[in-house]
């Protein structure tokens, strides 16, 4: 059996750099050389390990998914409460106002806005990711209407697609540069929707 040359890079590593630039820049605005400066890597072994920039795109959007929407089921598996889970993650948003370096809003929305539905490949990513992080939401009401933290008189699946909406618009007022209470405020509004 015969195996290939070693990687010379990892892949792991040059994923994320180009997750968080693209993350950063959006995908029109991200240029070839800026992802190769980026990510350590020749022309030839992006191409080789990533396919083109589109591919490499899609393969960002996925591993932002796996990374994050995995952090959130982990922290809702550990949290005292589906209404705790879902309180914390909200403010995590207001958190993120503090510092310009987290002003970056969702990659899942950004993409969303910067694409619409110009590009089928690449909203099929979005909506699965979307998705994946509105299952998170899903499990957390379904818990605290179960635990009595949450109401029952609004349907599961309805309030865990407001949370959803509601995270990108945070994320989205956070990046356009509003203050950490306006944020917190904000916040207080959304859980009163789970009363």
């Amino acid at each position: 059996m015969t195996y290939g040359r070693p990687l010379g890079y990892d892949p792991d590593k040059a994923l994320d750099a180009a997750m968080h630039l693209f993350w950063l820049q959006g995908y029109e605005a991200t240029s070839l050389n800026d992802l190769l400066n980026a990510m350590g890597l020749s022309k030839s072994s992006l191409y080789q390990g990533f396919g083109g920039k589109k591919e490499l795109f899609g393969r960002c959007i996925n591993r932002y998914c796996d990374t994050y929407a995995g952090m959130f089921l982990d922290r809702l598996n550990k949290a005292e409460s589906g209404h705790s889970f879902i309180e914390e993650t909200l403010l995590m948003a207001a958190n993120e106002a503090r510092r310009s370096e987290f002003r970056r809003g969702c990659l899942l929305v950004n993409t969303a806005s910067e694409f619409a539905q110009k590009d089928p490949a690449i909203a099929e990513h979005v909506s699965i990711g979307l998705n994946r992080f509105r299952g998170v939401f899903l499990a957390a009401v379904t818990r605290g209407q179960r635990d009595g933290d949450i109401t029952t008189t609004v349907d599961a699946d309805l309030l865990a697609s407001y949370l959803m909406s509601s995270m990108g618009g945070l994320k989205t007022v956070v990046k356009g540069g509003a203050d950490e209470q306006k944020v917190k405020d904000i916040v207080g509004v959304i859980l009163r929707a789970l009363e």
